[in-house]
Formats: structure tokens, C-alpha cells, sequence
């Protein structure tokens, strides 16, 4: 019997191509758009549409807004008011993609769901775990944002485009037809396509920052900020402040409405605490274990021991200290090209 799998398609080339590979592979293939957000892009629902349209597939358009609000525009403002750098990416996974998606999917009789990310899923033969595994495009690779898939979702989820450079899925999706060959890749956060999360935030709340001091690490004012909301642990650039030397955010209080400005070894550290700790193979850790982490998207994956505290939190020794710990920012394990799990630093 035909498996059938529901496309998610955000009207890119990479989601577009994913379902041009599952159809060639045999799937009953639909696609699906979601709107998340007012104000949410028609063109790229267009796109979808005309993808599909191009493909001979059905094509759903899912009203996600509410859900979006609350589980991913909530948490990313309260996240900044709270002097954290919250990732929505991973928010929007799990509310989104692999929440209300998952949950439609299944509602729509689908047995898989795909996406357009650049990760891979292996089934283990000897355990008969599925492993969530780093992108073979190591430019693109986005098993960071998809740590916290569990087996059953990790089960559901085909990732075809994984094996295919960025110039190959373009090469593809032209061959084939695809309107969207030569769309330009979306850059920052959806939501704020701009990059100016602070003036976001003020317009979606329509609460201004309030200025505030500056502190030196002995807690002297030094001189005025713009907005804790402005600033981010480790920046160094737009602090708006001459001091004669260079300086680094080192520490963020929002309740005392305060930014500390140190010297740059202040924001080394070799250890960091995290919870919700989500493991791929749906273990609960009760001993050490040695990994390589990443602190954030773009960092390069250091050598560490997550050493479980129980209740979902870890500590996170390195072997060497590491640049800008940022709360709210997740931190991701992996045991060569496979994905451990991860958890959100605190």
C-alpha cells in the first residue's frame, strides 16, 4: 500500500524539492503551508500553491496563529524581557512543526510528515533506535534546532534533500519546473525579517525599553544603555559607549535594568547549567557522559561531560572555556555525526 507523507512548505526552494523527492520516491505526496503569524507572507503560501499546482498534489493551508502566538511569540518576548536569547527556531519546531503539524498529519490520515531541513535520520539495525544525525551539507547542517525529536517523531520524519548541496537542490527544482529555483533563501527570524528584535518586541507589546546604567564589573555606573532588550551576553558592537577600551557585555539584569561591560575573558566560562534536557533515544541519563556540545547554531562543537542533576537539568563541563553562554540559547550534544539531545541553558 502507498505511504502517504504531508509536506510542510513554506513556498522555499529546499521544502519544495522534498516533496519533488518523496513523489519520485513513491509517496503519496500533499503539501502544507502554514500561516503563523498576521501579517505572514502570501507569497510564499503562493509558492506552496503553485508547487504543488506544478506537482499535481493537494495542497493545505493550516491557520497556526494562535498556537504561534502563545507557544513561540510569547516565549521569545518573555525570553528577551527576562535578559535571555531565546531561539524561536526550536520553539517553533516543537510547537509548530512537530506539535500542531504532526498532530494535523496524523488528524489527515498521513503516515509520515516531511520538512525541508538539512539533517539526517538513520535507522540502527543493532538497537533499532532511529539516530538523528548532522547534515552531510556540513554548511547547512540543522540538527541543532531538532535536538529534542523523540523516537516516535524521529520514526514519522523523512528528510530527503539532506544528501544534495544547496546548488543541487536549485539544479533540481529548475530541471523540474519548480517556480521557485532561484528564490533567494529566507534570512534572520520570520517573524522579524528586519533583524531588529528590540524594536519587535516594542511594537508587538507597546512597551518602549527604558534606558538604564552601564555598570564596570565593581558596579559603578559607567554611563547609560538604550534598553536591556538591545543587548545580547558576549556583543561588543553597537554598545553606543566610548570608554577608551574595548568592552563586552558580560551580564544582563533586567529587574535592576542594568548591562555589565567588562573586559572579554569575563564571558569565558568552561561550565554551564541547563534544563528540559531531551534526549533522541528517550533516556533519562543518570550518569556522566562525554560529548561534544554547541552553545548555539553557529558555534564549533567542544569537547564536554554533561553530568545529570535529575529533574531534566544537566551541568555542562568543556575541556576548554567557551566564548558567550547565553541564557535561553539551547545547548546540543552529539557523539560524532549523531544528534544526543540537548537543553536550554539557564
Amino acid at each position: 500500500m502507498q505511504k502517504r507523507v504531508l509536506v510542510a512548505m513554506s513556498g522555499g526552494v529546499d521544502s519544495s524539492v522534498a516533496a519533488l523527492l518523496l513523489q519520485r520516491q513513491g509517496y503519496e505526496v500533499a503539501g502544507a503551508t502554514f500561516e503563523l503569524f498576521d501579517g505572514c507572507s502570501e507569497d510564499n503560501t503562493g509558492d506552496a500553491r503553485r508547487v504543488c499546482e506544478r506537482l499535481g498534489i493537494p495542497h493545505f493551508v493550516f491557520d497556526y496563529r494562535e498556537r504561534f502566538s502563545k507557544g513561540v511569540l510569547d516565549y521569545f518576548i518573555h525570553g528577551y524581557q527576562n535578559g535571555e536569547t531565546p531561539n524561536p527556531c526550536i520553539a517553533c519546531n516543537k510547537t509548530i512543526k512537530f506539535g500542531a503539524f504532526s498532530e494535523d498529519a496524523e488528524r489527515l490520515g498521513f503516515d509520515f510528515i516531511s520538512t525541508g531541513h538539512y539533517a539526517g535520520i538513520q535507522l540502527d539495525r543493532q538497537s533499532g533506535q532511529f539516530w538523528l544525525l548532522r547534515s552531510q551539507q556540513e554548511r547547512k547542517d540543522q540538527s541543532y534546532v531538532l535536538y529534542h525529536l523523540s523516537q516516535e517523531q524521529l520514526s514519522q520524519l523523512l528528510l530527503p534533500i539532506d544528501r544534495y548541496s544547496k546548488a543541487e537542490v536549485r539544479e533540481i527544482a529548475a530541471q523540474a519546473g519548480l517556480p521557485v529555483f532561484s528564490k533567494s533563501d529566507s534570512q534572520d527570524i520570520c517573524f522579524v525579517p528586519d533583524g531588529d528584535y528590540a524594536g519587535f518586541i516594542t511594537r508587538y507589546t507597546g512597551e518602549i525599553p527604558q534606558e538604564g546604567d552601564y555598570l564596570d564589573d565593581k558596579g559603578t555606573v559607567i554611563g547609560r544603555h538604550k534598553g536591556v532588550l538591545y543587548y545580547t551576553i558576549g556583543q561588543r558592537r553597537g554598545l553606543g559607549i566610548a570608554l577608551g577600551v574595548k568592552r563586552t557585555v558580560s551580564h544582563l539584569d533586567p529587574v535592576s535594568n542594568t548591562v555589565t561591560l567588562s573586559d572579554d575573558s569575563a564571558v569565558y566560562t568552561d561550565r554551564l547549567f541547563a534544563d528540559d534536557l531531551r534526549m533522541t533515544d528517550d533516556s533519562t541519563p543518570e550518569r556522566p557522559f562525554p560529548c561534544t556540545a554547541k552553545i548555539r547554531y553557529a558555534h564549533r562543537p567542544a569537547s564536554a561531560t554533561v553530568h545529570p542533576l535529575g529533574n531534566g537539568s544537566v551541568q555542562v563541563q568543556f575541556a576548554q572555556p567557551q566564548r558567550a553562554v547565553t541564557k535561553g540559547q539551547a545547548v546540543v550534544f552529539y557523539e560524532g555525526d549523531r544528534v544526543l539531545g540537548g537543553a536550554t541553558i539557564r
